[in-house]
């Protein structure tokens, strides 16, 4: 009888093991969103909005996210306040309301589904029919590391690993700032709640851990939105969609 209940109990956790080994987390890491009352797409009917303000912290990990490639925006213009934790310093900015969500007249020959990122003015247009997009606000490559071009959505992935290229973290270790070789998906992952894979480049529409960078040119060539645009757009559009980059 006991040797037929350690048997039963040894079943049981090989399938248990396995049951977790098919699902990369037991408990789904949640989508944290921007702490704006006016939430996405609330513009598009006629409802006033504040700027989105978030608080960056200034004590994270050295060289994973401070400034540079992936981290901090240009610190022109931000304010430096006091933190939750007395003696931490955050940097404190606001995302304006003309990068959060909305519908807009967008005029263009390209098929309802294509998206067309406008990297100049930071925006990304979803088509729709009726002379209409969903336009996001993004943030886009930094000096030297601005692309244009006809990709497709080749890949999607919810919760992405991060794997820095080698050039990347050269150019980082030069700095004095130490990328890891691998980063696990999840709410500190530079890449966000979802990713969109753009051809065969090293180039993603992504989300990000830094909502404050949106609207900046700070990124080595990728297009990042918040976590909420990111997961909203992922679930509108599909693999082979067209992106246009210019």
């Amino acid at each position: 009888m006991m040797k037929s209940l350690l048997l039963a109990a040894a079943m049981l956790g090989v399938f248990s093991t396995a049951a977790l080994g098919d699902d990369r987390y037991a408990t789904r890491p949640p989508v944290v969103l921007s702490p704006d009352p006016a939430g996405p797409w609330v513009m598009q009917f006629g409802g006033r909005t504040r700027p989105a303000v978030y608080q960056q912290p200034a004590f994270a990990p050295r060289g994973l996210f401070t400034s540079g490639a992936f981290g901090r925006a240009p610190a022109v213009g931000a304010q430096r306040v006091s933190a939750v934790n007395p003696g931490v310093p955050v940097i404190r900015r606001q995302l304006e309301p003309e990068y959060l969500p909305q519908i807009v007249n967008y005029d263009t020959k390209e098929r309802p589904g294509t998206i067309v990122i406008d990297t100049n003015n930071r925006f990304l247009y979803l088509v729709m029919d009726g002379g209409k997009a969903r336009r996001y606000g993004v943030g886009v490559g930094k000096p030297g590391f601005e692309w244009a071009g006809v990709h497709k959505i080749t890949r999607k992935s919810e919760w992405p690993d991060w794997t820095p290229p080698s050039e990347m973290i050269g150019r980082e270790a030069a700095k004095g700032r130490y990328l890891p070789a691998r980063m696990e998906g999840g709410p500190q992952n530079p890449l966000g709640a979802r990713a969109m894979y753009l051809g065969s480049t090293l180039y993603r529409i992504h989300g990000t851990n830094a909502p404050w960078t949106i609207g900046n040119a700070v990124s080595s060539g990728c297009i990042r939105l918040r976590n909420e645009d990111v997961v909203d757009l992922y679930e509108r559009v599909k693999v082979g969609t067209r992106v246009i980059v210019m």
